[in-house]
């Protein structure tokens, strides 16, 4: 499945971050640390120019798909209009069948940290809820069978210009 191309204004920023900090600092420090590796002679079983080798690859692995990704994502940067369904962007509270609360924000699968609640909207449950309102009823199979939450709340933050 494709991943969605969405993002909130924050999500692109801590991209665009990243890729600032991987560019700008971390290559040029990692790179600093290789020609100083090769500088003491033989390669083949130099440690740290191996690993920096290796670092460099990642970062550029990396770089090159925050640039392409940055490329291709479209940044939802207004609030809808009917403010009392779900959709992306929205922090949504659900209640389980045992009575437990769950609180939700819906975003792009580039940004999702279910520590933060920021839930991907590719993820089936992000699915289930989108268009729905408060008090409807959601089901949703997982692993341990279907799961029926009902919606208690939605809210959207007010958007911040830029900064």
């Amino acid at each position: 499945m494709a991943r969605t191309r969405y993002i909130t204004a924050e999500g692109e920023q801590a991209l665009r971050e990243e890729l600032r900090f991987l560019w700008k600092e971390k290559r040029p420090e990692v790179t600093q640390a290789v020609r100083e590796a090769a500088a003491q002679g033989d390669r083949s079983e130099n440690a740290e120019y191996i690993y920096g080798k290796k670092q460099l690859r990642e970062i550029d692995r990396r770089v090159r798909f925050l640039t392409k990704r940055l490329d291709e994502l479209t940044v939802v940067d207004r609030l809808p209009d009917d403010r009392g369904k779900v959709f992306f962007g929205a922090w949504v509270t659900i209640e389980n069948e045992g009575g437990d609360e769950s609180t939700y924000r819906l975003v792009g699968p580039d940004e999702f940290d279910l520590s933060r609640g920021y839930l991907s909207i590719d993820s089936p449950m992000a699915r289930a809820l989108l268009g729905k309102r408060i008090d409807d009823e959601v089901g949703v199979r997982t692993p341990d069978g279907w799961n029926h939450v009902v919606i208690t709340n939605i809210h959207y933050e007010p958007l911040t210009p830029d900064k």
